[in-house]
């Protein structure tokens, strides 16, 4: 292709808007153009750079024999009624009616309409096991879309279901899947951690997520360095630092004290001259409408995907203030176990085996000090506290946790029976009875692997993309397209790298050499072989762009020492 006749819309500084670095470049580059709040153009560059990453993800899903399809983004309210995800959902859901009045929605993900399809079709565990698979534009109304294609409200997903007829033949699906999706990234050029995930309402009871590094992402992961245990931090075990002063010694009684105006943990320290991890932190909340006090310890922090586990609660939200008084007879503060009755108390595991603690009195303005757990009041005991880097890993008893920001790129989950039980998929087994199959569920953001990518790979100059997700492999570079030896030369050195199956660019523009180059680096084009001065002694120059190493090279081979690079 000629540089001259393509629409490449490069700017010299990203819009204001333009937060994490991925935003920053996707605009310059002219890959994207935003069209609305989390809605974006994908542009001729992005185009093919999403391409090459949804070749990838089919050339691996073809291997483990996986089927792909289209469904229809556009879903009738029936199907996600029958699942019982249409109010699950909530407003993160796109939701129309029809010129009927029938209730409509924008797919987020597929689960409802696959198992449609296998209840409709399956009979029999002769055609079992199944795994369907797309590549396809998904919604989701993003409260606060940002981060350029990161967090936006459509998407491209690749997504796949797998139906088996018992948990045996799942984990098979599901280990294909983690080995499929490691080959993906892998050649996708990313550096990736495989973790330890919450299944959220998807549902099912196992999941990994598969997390890119990076200062641009959202979730955080926790790494034990010595066994390489590595998890979400909404999910992640560990045993917490210890205390920073030990527990007073002897069986004390709980005591009041006067704490006047004095209400958050960090207060509290301060005038009883007492770390906060002598404290026990009080939360009240509301789970599938009845009150719950939670405790932890008072540097801790409440994880409310291990509280929503463990209660194996379907909606839970923080008590209002009224509701707080109300119950308690005090404000928010001033709140402790001793004496509930009106509610269930439960206490995260860093509290057993406690003694001699601060809690709030559920008098305003007043503690209690010599709270113990267990004995001055009942509550029964869990991992309920969010980790933390400093934690030792549980896994190995050794290791010290790190905590890394990262991007999620992709998401694997058990299922279960949640979707075939609920909207009624049955075959026959080998001896004619009826039985339920087991599905899983498993995505990739196509999008999020090119921005990933683009965090990874990127420097002050533009993006240095992977060759097997650029937009192009190689572009040829004329210092000067007016002298005739060098557009010669260029032109063969052209034609030769498409002979040799590459993905070349001829950059034919009557521009500055600066221009061109720094246009080349912008976008991403791992290879440029540059004709100039040089020419006159048979040699022209490969310049790698990662790294901005280079090297002189024969005009004759040039195009194979590019394709010898990029096999590498």
């Amino acid at each position: 292709m000629l540089w001259s006749k393509l629409f490449i819309p490069t700017l010299r500084e990203p819009p204001a808007e333009a937060e994490v670095v991925s935003h920053k470049l996707l605009l310059r580059a002219g890959y994207i153009r935003q069209v609305a709040s989390g809605v974006y153009s994908h542009l001729f560059l992005s185009q093919r750079a999403l391409l090459k990453i949804s070749k990838i993800v089919r050339e691996e899903m073809d291997a483990i024999g996986a089927q792909e399809m289209l469904l229809p983004a556009l879903n009738p309210a029936e199907l996600w009624q029958e699942s019982g995800r249409w109010d699950v959902m909530g407003d993160d859901m796109f939701r129309l009616k029809d010129r009927w009045e029938r209730d409509l929605c924008l797919a987020m993900t597929h689960e409802e309409v696959m198992t449609s399809i296998a209840r409709g079709e399956l009979r029999s565990y002769k055609q079992l096991p199944q795994i369907w698979y797309q590549i396809q534009t998904k919604f989701r109304d993003e409260m606060r879309p940002k981060s350029g294609l990161m967090r936006v409200r459509q998407f491209i997903m690749k997504d796949s279901y797998s139906f088996d007829l018992a948990p045996e033949g799942l984990d098979i699906s599901y280990q294909k899947h983690y080995d499929a999706y490691c080959k993906i990234f892998s050649r996708c050029g990313l550096s990736y951690l495989a973790v330890q995930a919450h299944s959220g309402a998807m549902g099912g009871n196992e999941s990994t997520e598969f997390m890119v590094a990076s200062a641009a992402g959202e979730d955080f992961v926790a790494v034990c360095p010595e066994c390489g245990y590595a998890a979400n931090l909404e999910k992640a075990v560990s045993t917490a630092k210890p205390a920073a002063l030990p527990d007073p010694e002897g069986n004390l009684v709980p005591e009041e004290f006067h704490t006047p105006g004095y209400k958050t943990i960090a207060e509290i320290s301060g005038f009883t001259k007492l770390p906060e991890t002598s404290q026990i932190k009080s939360l009240v909340m509301v789970v599938d409408g009845k009150p719950v006090l939670v405790l932890v310890r008072g540097d801790h922090q409440l994880s409310a995907t291990k509280f929503s586990s463990v209660m194996q609660a379907r909606e839970i939200r923080p008590a209002q203030p009224a509701e707080i008084r109300e119950w308690f007879g005090a404000e928010a503060g001033s709140l402790g176990p001793i004496g509930v009755t009106n509610m269930t108390v439960i206490a995260d595991s860093a509290l057993e085996g406690r003694r001699n603690m601060i809690a709030g009195a559920n008098k305003d303005d007043y503690h209690l000090r010599n709270v113990t757990p267990g004995r001055d009041f009942q509550t029964r005991f869990a991992d309920l506290r969010q980790s933390e880097a400093g934690d030792t890993c549980r896994n190995c008893g050794k290791g010290i946790l790190e905590l890394k920001k990262t991007i999620e790129v992709g998401h694997i989950f058990k299922l279960g029976y949640k979707y075939s039980e609920s909207m009624g998929l049955r075959v026959l087994n080998a001896a004619g009875e009826e039985v339920t199959p087991i599905m899983g569920c498993y995505g990739i953001g196509i999008e999020r692997i090119l921005s990933a990518a683009i965090e990874e790979h990127n420097d002050k100059d533009g993006m240095a993309l992977p060759v097997s997700i650029a937009p192009f492999t190689v572009v040829v570079t004329p210092v000067n397209i007016a002298d005739a030896a060098q557009k010669q030369a260029a032109q063969e050195i052209y034609d030769s790298c498409l002979a040799l199956g590459l993905d070349a660019l001829l950059d034919d523009r009557d521009e500055r050499p600066g221009v061109k180059f720094k246009d080349a680096d912008l976008i991403g084009i791992p290879y440029r072989i540059t004709v100039g001065k040089k020419l006159t002694d048979g040699l022209v120059e490969l310049v790698q762009r990662r790294g901005k190493t280079s090297s002189d090279v024969p005009v004759a081979e040039a195009a194979l020492a590019v394709k010898k690079a990029a096999s590498a």
